[in-house]
């Protein structure tokens, strides 16, 4: 049987890979002027603080911090949960929810590394956003990307 296509889903990304990024101000207008659906970040950090990175109170008092900083409602508490069936991803991994969406990340402890999404359907700046999660996990090292969610 053919397999018929009957929408086209369009999603526009910025990083370091596909060109240069958006300004917050310059991202905030597209998000606001194109009426996009959701915004999302996608942070990778490297060369973190190796104790902050295995601490599941920072990690989960990371995310109540984060959610203030960008002005966004938590609902209810995160969840931080430390597992890992061989050392490349042992690590916690993290959720918050938010009344917009959610913020999550994993934390690899073996290369002291840290993966962070927030999305939001509520505009919010993405460089200032993912230096506060570099600044908070003392990373050396950060790349992120944006995106934009809407169909």
């Amino acid at each position: 049987m053919p397999l018929r296509v009957t929408a086209v889903i369009k999603m526009y990304s910025m990083s370091p890979y596909s060109g240069p990024l958006l300004s917050d101000e310059e991202a905030i207008k597209k998000y606001n002027d194109e009426k996009q659906w959701g915004l999302h970040i996608a942070i990778d950090l490297g060369e973190c603080d190796h104790q902050k990175i295995c601490d599941g109170e920072c990690i989960k008092q990371f995310a109540i911090d984060l959610a203030d900083y960008i002005d966004m409602k938590r609902y209810g508490e995160p969840i931080a949960v430390r597992f890992g069936a061989e050392p490349k991803v042992e690590g916690y991994s993290l959720i918050q929810l938010i009344e917009t969406s959610c913020i999550a990340g994993h934390f690899a402890e073996d290369t002291d590394r840290a993966f962070i999404d927030v999305f939001s359907c509520k505009h919010f700046p993405p460089e200032k956003t993912a230096e506060f999660c570099k600044e908070y996990f003392g990373a050396k090292k950060m790349q992120y990307a944006t995106l934009f969610r809407d169909i």
